[in-house]
């Protein structure tokens, strides 16, 4: 839940009650540090456990995956064998991830290939939809296709929604066409897919395809996925949604977003016609409201419930900017951390 102050007093009372030597608690404690966007925390209660099993290793890694630092979690991995652990499933899901989210094709490919050779794991599910998503997301599409036909399982939706979704990002209308048929003929009741098909034709002109995929959503009663965010201020959680007007702050919040809005223009930001109903998306709520509500020295961590769209990560690094504010915001893929004008991810996500 991303609830800081709360994981802070349950780590501090494992210490009063002696379990600070546990390794199954500490394991639970660099998960918890992991999702609350607190890596470096993570990595010193990891650095400080004297007994490491499977279970912290792949901890540690899944934490940098889930933080996009894949080369950090290629030396924890690379470690872990020269300790002579070995690896199993669930560690090469948490490597082949990591690859993923920081773009490292051919490290990516190296461990496929190990994971059977070595270490006598079958790929599994898992396995292929990080592989899938690896290529695709480099604009290997067409590599991320075959692989794809040459699973030895069923594709889930999961598996051609990265493929979708990487088309839209490299611009393979056709080839997104054709993940999204396999996409809807699974019957998935996310949202997701057809949005990303619906705004695909519409980028492409193709305003009458974009309206059918809507209807078709309408007619199977697939509803969209509404965006959350929150953030935990003084001991309470606060959650807002786009268009939001029912937090006690509603109307500083949105006059504090418009003074953050006219500022980041001066840098060169121009809002295009298209993007002003993404004005009040959640995420830019929260960020007003952690600027107002939080100390200047302090990092401001929000979490949401989709993958943040591309203006507000724009808008988010600009912010950074404009106010020297840290920004640590956890979306349905990975952490992006803003600072001073960019993201940790590298504009890859």
């Amino acid at each position: 839940m991303g609830a800081n102050k709360l994981g802070d007093q349950i780590t501090g009372h494992t210490v009063k009650v002696g379990l600070i030597l546990d390794t199954s608690v500490m394991n639970a404690v660099i998960t918890m540090y992991s999702k609350c966007g607190r890596i470096s925390e993570a990595r010193k209660i990891f650095d400080f456990l004297s007994r490491k099993d499977l279970v912290s290793w792949n901890a540690m890694i899944t934490g940098y995956s889930q933080h996009g630092m894949g080369k950090q979690a290629i030396e924890i991995f690379d470690d872990m064998l020269k300790k002579g652990a070995k690896p199993d499933y669930i560690s090469y899901v948490a490597i082949l991830s990591s690859c993923s989210h920081s773009g490292l094709v051919q490290e990516g490919k190296f461990y496929f290939d190990m994971l059977k050779r070595d270490h006598n794991v079958s790929p599994g599910l898992e396995h292929f939809s990080c592989m899938v998503d690896l290529l695709a997301r480099a604009g290997n599409l067409i590599e991320a296709k075959n692989l794809i036909d040459e699973m030895p399982m069923k594709p889930t939706a999961e598996v051609w929604g990265a493929l979708l979704s990487a088309c839209k990002t490299h611009g393979n209308n056709e080839l997104a066409e054709l993940a999204a048929k396999h996409l809807f003929d699974l019957d998935s009741p996310d949202s997701g897919g057809y949005m990303l098909l619906a705004k695909i034709y519409a980028d492409a002109g193709k305003s009458v395809d974009s309206a059918q995929v809507r209807k078709l959503m309408r007619d199977k009663g697939i509803k969209k996925n509404p965006g959350y965010s929150w953030m935990e201020v003084k001991n309470k959680v606060h959650v807002f949604k786009a268009e939001d007007v029912s937090h006690p702050q509603v109307i500083a919040i949105r006059e504090k977003l418009d003074e953050l809005m006219e500022k980041i223009a001066q840098l060169g930001y121009v809002r295009t016609e298209s993007l002003r109903s993404e004005i009040h998306h959640s995420e830019k709520l929260a960020v007003a409201f952690g600027i107002m509500n939080l100390p200047a020295w302090m990092p401001i961590h929000i979490m949401k419930n989709l993958r943040i769209c591309g203006d507000c990560h724009t808008v988010i690094k600009l912010i950074s900017t404009v106010t020297g504010r840290e920004f640590v915001i956890r979306d349905a893929v990975r952490f992006h951390h803003f600072k001073g004008g960019s993201c940790s991810c590298g504009d890859y996500w």
